[in-house]
């Protein structure tokens, strides 16, 4: 499987709420990044802050995904199940088929969560 394969692979685990999915994509050594104060938080803690996400999370567009060796970088726009969206970008590294890191940016002042907090699209 190929790094952008996984990167497809893990979001689908979200639309699917299949934690399952995503944990089989993680390494075991895996640390997650955002803005919301999250730096390099590890597995289990990543599993309790962020999983709960995504009961709200209808589905993923990406409309960037560049990769190259051992990362990618992903433009998405999110469609909640509110029917608000977020545009956010993650970056991904990898180690062999796993995905070793995830660093999020947030959109900008429409971004998550604003719009979502608020109901706008």
């Amino acid at each position: 499987m190929d790094s952008e394969e996984t990167v497809r692979r893990y979001y689908s685990g979200y639309e699917k709420k299949k934690w399952e999915a995503v944990e089989s994509l993680l390494a075991d050594n895996f640390t997650f990044t955002s803005p919301n104060n999250d730096d390099h938080i590890d597995m289990p803690t990543y599993k309790a802050r962020c999983w709960p996400q995504a009961e709200f999370i209808e589905r993923f567009d990406l409309e960037s995904l560049l990769h190259k060796g051992n990362e990618a970088f992903v433009k998405y726009l999110c469609t909640t199940t509110k029917g608000t969206q977020f545009r956010n970008t993650e970056y991904f590294r990898f180690a062999g088929d796993k995905i070793i890191s995830i660093e999020v940016y947030f959109g900008g002042p429409l971004g998550y969560p604003t719009a979502s907090a608020t109901g706008r699209p």
